[in-house]
């Protein structure tokens, strides 16, 4: 049964607050680093979810280097002290655009991403019809005629 654009637009925002509640739950219980490289790579995995909440067509590989990309821009963008000056004015800037850069971060985006470019795949493949086999045509007499011709 192939799976609709719809279908994936409705998914998708259920997957970014599993991925939004996973991220809380793991502050609440771990204060090390679980809970800053979890996060990380949870942002990504929304990150991602949105990606394919804008375009549920997309193909697995395209999605996650458009989902990590833009993590890695958010990221060196912390660079700037921009991010840092709207987080300080804004939570909800402070939780998308972060406060300050940390090289670590660059590596734990596609860790987020990665599993669901995978499962993308797994999905994708299994919702695709089967290929039909091919009958076994037999020329008809006339066909068969041309085909003896020198």
């Amino acid at each position: 049964m192939p799976i609709t654009a719809r279908t994936v637009r409705l998914l998708m925002p259920v997957a970014a607050l599993l991925f939004l509640g996973l991220a809380l739950l793991i502050r609440v219980v771990d204060d090390g680093a679980l809970r800053q490289y979890s996060g990380t790579a949870l942002y990504a995995s929304m990150v991602w979810a949105g990606v394919m909440f804008l375009r549920p067509g997309m193909a697995p590989v395209p999605a996650g280097a458009i989902a990590t990309v833009f993590c890695l821009l958010v990221e060196c963008a912390q660079l700037t002290g921009v991010p840092a000056e709207l987080s300080a004015r804004s939570l909800a800037a402070r939780l998308a655009l972060g406060v300050q850069f940390d090289p670590v971060d660059l590596a734990w985006y596609p860790v987020g991403v990665a599993p669901l470019v995978v499962l993308h795949h797994l999905v994708r493949a299994r919702a695709r019809p089967a290929p039909q086999p091919q009958r076994d045509v037999v020329p008809t007499p006339a066909a068969r005629a041309v085909d003896t011709l020198p």
